[in-house]
C-alpha cells in the first residue's frame, strides 16, 4: 500500500502538469468525445457497491491509447512531423498513433510484436492507410521497442513512446478529468489498468490535486506485474519474464517516468490470474454484451476477486479498450474453463485390451461429463498406450471422482492442467 505524499514535487510542477492536461483536452477535443461514463445496475448489484464503467473501448480506436499519442504527435514541430514518425505497440497505441497520423497527415512506422492478433495488425493498416508501414518484429513489445529505436536512430524519425513521455501522460491524463466532469458525487474508488503506467501515472496527477480522498488502485495481469515489481524494489525494475496473454497490459517494466508519478500516490497493486480475465470477458459479452480484450477485462476482473473491499462504495472502473480478435475466443473460454475447474486433461496409459476404452467411459467419466479432446495410436506389442484426453465438466467436484475411479480401476495417469510444459506441448 502506497503513502500519499508530495514527495518532491512542488505546487508550480504540480499545476503545471494539470495545464498541460486542460491543453490535451483541449487539442482532443477535435477529433474525440468524452466517452461514456455508465452506471451499471446489474454489475452493481452482482458486486454489492455502486458499479461506473468508463468506457475507453467506444473511442474511435476502441482504446484511450488514442489520447496520448494524438496529444503527443500534434504538438510535434513542422520539422519533426516532416522526419515522420515511429512507435512500438502491441496493438492499441499503435491504433492510436495510426489515426492521429492520418489527422495530422503525418507519416509514421509502426512496428509491432510478431505475436500481436491479426484483428489489431489489420486495424492500424485500416486507421492509418498511406500514412502508415507496419513492420512486425520480435516476440514482445520490448523486443519491438528494441528494434524500433534502432530504425529510429538510423533513419531519424521521431519516437513516440506509448507511455513513457510527458506528453502521452497529459493525453491519457484526460480521461480523469473528463470523469471528474462526469460524476455528480465524489468517487470512492477509482479502478485502472496498468501496463506500462501511462493511464496510471495521469490519472494519479489528476486525483492527486482535484480529489484526494478517492482510493486510487492499480490492476496488472499476474503474469506481468511489473508496477507491483517497482513499488516493492523502490525503482521501475525489468520482469525477467512475462505472460503475454494479456497483450495490452504485457509489459516488463513500467515507465520510469509512470513509475515516479504513480510512486506516492497510488493506493494499491492488484494482480489478477488469466483464468479471471477470460471469464469475466465471456461474461460480459454473455451477459451485458460488452466485448473486451483482455486488457480491457482486468478492472472488472479484479472486482471479482476484491469486491468485499469496496462494498457500499461509489466506485469507477475504466474499460480501457475493447480491441479483441475473434479468433481467440476458443483459447479464451478454454482459459476461462480450466481456471473454473471445468476444464482438466488428463495422459492415460491404457492398457492394450479390449474394453478398456468403454470401462474408462462407463466407470470413471460422470454421467453429466463430456470428452472434448481424445488422442491415441494403437501401438502393438505393447501392454499398454497413452491417450490423451480432456473432459468438459457440469461440476468441478466431479474432477475428484475422476481421479478416483482411476486409481481404483488401476489407470495410472499424469494430470496435464498443472504440467505446463507437457500441456503446451501435448494440447495446445
Amino acid at each position: 500500500m502506497a503513502s500519499r505524499s508530495t514527495g518532491s514535487v512542488t505546487t508550480s510542477e504540480t499545476f503545471g502538469k494539470l495545464n498541460e492536461v486542460k491543453d490535451a483536452q483541449q487539442r482532443l477535443a477535435e477529433v474525440i468525445s468524452p466517452s461514456q461514463l455508465q452506471h451499471n445496475a446489474s454489475l452493481s448489484e452482482e458486486y454489492g457497491l455502486q458499479l461506473w464503467l468508463k468506457r475507453e473501448d467506444q473511442l474511435p480506436v476502441r482504446s484511450y491509447k488514442l489520447r496520448g499519442a494524438y496529444n503527443k504527435i500534434a504538438q510535434l514541430s513542422t520539422d519533426q512531423k516532416e522526419r515522420g514518425v515511429i512507435c512500438a505497440s502491441a496493438g492499441n497505441h499503435a491504433q492510436g498513433v495510426a489515426y492521429s497520423c492520418k489527422e495530422l497527415r503525418v507519416k509514421a512506422t509502426i512496428v509491432m510484436p510478431v505475436t500481436t492478433p491479426n484483428q489489431k495488425v489489420n486495424q492500424v493498416s485500416r486507421f492509418g492507410q498511406e500514412f502508415v508501414e507496419i513492420v512486425l518484429h520480435g516476440d514482445t513489445f520490448d523486443d519491438s521497442k528494441d528494434f524500433a529505436l534502432k530504425l529510429c536512430e538510423a533513419n531519424g524519425m521521431i519516437f513516440i513512446h506509448p507511455f513513457d513521455d510527458e506528453h502521452v501522460i497529459a493525453g491519457q491524463a484526460t480521461i480523469a478529468m473528463e470523469l471528474l466532469e462526469q460524476c455528480e458525487q465524489p468517487i470512492d474508488v477509482l479502478l485502472f489498468p496498468i501496463g506500462g503506467g501511462g493511464l496510471a501515472a495521469g490519472c494519479c496527477a489528476v486525483f492527486k490535486e482535484y480529489s484526494p480522498n478517492t482510493l486510487l488502485v492499480g490492476i496488472e495481469p499476474e503474469g506481468a506485474a511489473s508496477m507491483k515489481l517497482a513499488l516493492q524494489t523502490g525503482q521501475a525494475t525489468p520482469l525477467s519474464t512475462i505472460e503475454t496473454f494479456v497483450d495490452g497490459a504485457a509489459v516488463k517494466q513500467v515507465g520510469e517516468l509512470n513509475y515516479s508519478h504513480c510512486r506516492d500516490v497510488l493506493d494499491d497493486v492488484l494482480t489478477v490470474p488469466t483464468g479471471t480475465i477470460c471469464t469475466r470477458m465471456l461474461k460480459l459479452y454473455n451477459e451485458q454484451g460488452i466485448v473486451v480484450e483482455p486488457a480491457g477485462a482486468l478492472t472488472l476482473a479484479a472486482l471479482d476477486l476484491y469486491s468485499d473491499y469496496w462494498k457500499n462504495k461509489r466506485v469507477v472502473a475504466i474499460v480501457s479498450g475493447g480491441n479483441n480478435d475473434i479468433t481467440r475466443m476458443e483459447e479464451i473460454k478454454e482459459r476461462s474453463l480450466i481456471h473454473e475447474g471445468l476444464k482438466h486433461y488428463f495422459l492415460v496409459d491404457f492398457p492394450q485390451r479390449p474394453g478398456a476404452l468403454k470401462q474408462w467411459l462407463l466407470d470413471v467419466l460422470g454421467p453429466n461429463d463430456d470428452i472434448t479432446y481424445f488422442q491415441f495410436v494403437k501401438k502393438h506389442n505393447k501392454e499398454s498406450g497413452p491417450a490423451i484426453i480432456g473432459v468438459e465438466l457440469m461440476d468441478p467436484s466431479s474432477f475428484q471422482h475422476i481421479k478416483s475411479q482411476m486409481k481404483k480401476l488401476n489407470f495410472r495417469y499424469e494430470y496435464l492442467n498443472d504440467n505446463e510444459r507437457l500441456f503446451n506441448s501435448l494440447v495446445r
